[in-house]
């Protein structure tokens, strides 16, 4: 009996008989798409119609809606409403960070028993084609952690992109390495999939940071923890709605996260740490 290849966490469904033998049944993961949103009342129906479209066996997407002025709260809620259950919502009362945003998405997901947790953003920006890919470098590295990277052979980031962003986001980059230590060539990368497993080890409950350096803190634990990370190359797609919501306090958020990152490293001894097998925990990058 030939399973799917991109099914990466294996459900015991019980045995069945036939004439070549006895078999077990395995139910595709739960993979869960958290997408938080504030003003995406244009891109999330196209996101949640590209997601759908995938295919893949047990996808859901979760909305975290920030009480959008623009009603994309009420958008989401008509998209779950039309879906076959695969659409949820959560509603939170204000705009608080994307990090609380994430957070507070990504533990309804383990609540509700995801097996793969999916953080994208809502613009557009992220390739949905990458998906299965990602779920399946899981499934055959090991990985607890894969991304979809701007900066790793075949990556890049938007053509729309002037000279100097390029340079400050390649920079950003660079100077969160150089800080921490990080093997991740795109650490600030907002494209990701995590095991259930991974998210309880890190302890994703009590990730501090609040803006755009979740994502810097979020890599730093899976470091620290000796989960295996891989990176997979995307084109990274610039916004054709709406409005980026980094603020400046984000932007001084996101300078200061790596010192506060290495200074509580310094502080507790803690480390970033070679796989179990005593391998590096950094399994690099493949093509999709």
């Amino acid at each position: 009996m030939t399973l799917p290849t991109w099914c990466a966490v294996q459900t015991r469904m019980g045995p069945f008989e036939s004439e070549l033998g006895t078999y077990i049944l395995i139910a595709a993961p739960k993979v869960t798409v958290v997408v938080p949103t504030y003003n995406e009342r244009e891109n999330l129906p196209l996101l949640t119609a590209q997601l759908s479209s995938l295919g893949v066996p047990n996808l859901h997407v979760l909305v975290v809606d920030d009480n959008s002025p623009d009603g994309t709260g009420e958008v989401a809620d008509q998209l779950a409403q039309a879906s076959d259950g695969t659409i949820s919502v959560l509603h939170r009362k204000e705009k608080d960070g994307l990090g609380r945003a994430y957070v507070a998405g990504m533990a309804r997901a383990l609540a509700e028993n995801a097996d793969i947790v999916i953080q994208m953003d809502a613009d557009l920006s992220h390739p949905v084609s990458v998906i299965p890919t990602m779920v399946d470098r899981i499934r055959t590295s090991g990985a607890a952690l894969v991304i979809g990277s701007r900066y790793v052979a075949g990556g890049s980031t938007a053509t729309e992109w002037p000279w100097h962003r390029k340079a400050l986001s390649a920079w950003a980059n660079f100077y969160v390495g150089l800080i921490l230590g990080l093997k991740v060539k795109d650490s600030t990368a907002g494209f990701k999939a995590w095991t259930a497993d991974a998210l309880n080890q890190i302890v994703v409950t009590s990730v501090q940071s609040n803006g755009y350096s979740f994502q810097v803190e979020m890599n730093c634990r899976a470091a620290r923890s000796g989960l295996k990370i891989a990176e997979v190359p995307i084109h990274f797609e610039e916004r054709t709605v709406g409005a980026s919501k980094m603020n400046l306090s984000e932007q001084i958020e996101s300078a200061l996260t790596p010192w506060r990152l290495r200074f509580q490293r310094s502080r507790t001894g803690s480390h970033i740490r070679p796989a179990a097998n005593g391998s590096s925990n950094y399994v690099g990058d493949a093509h999709s």
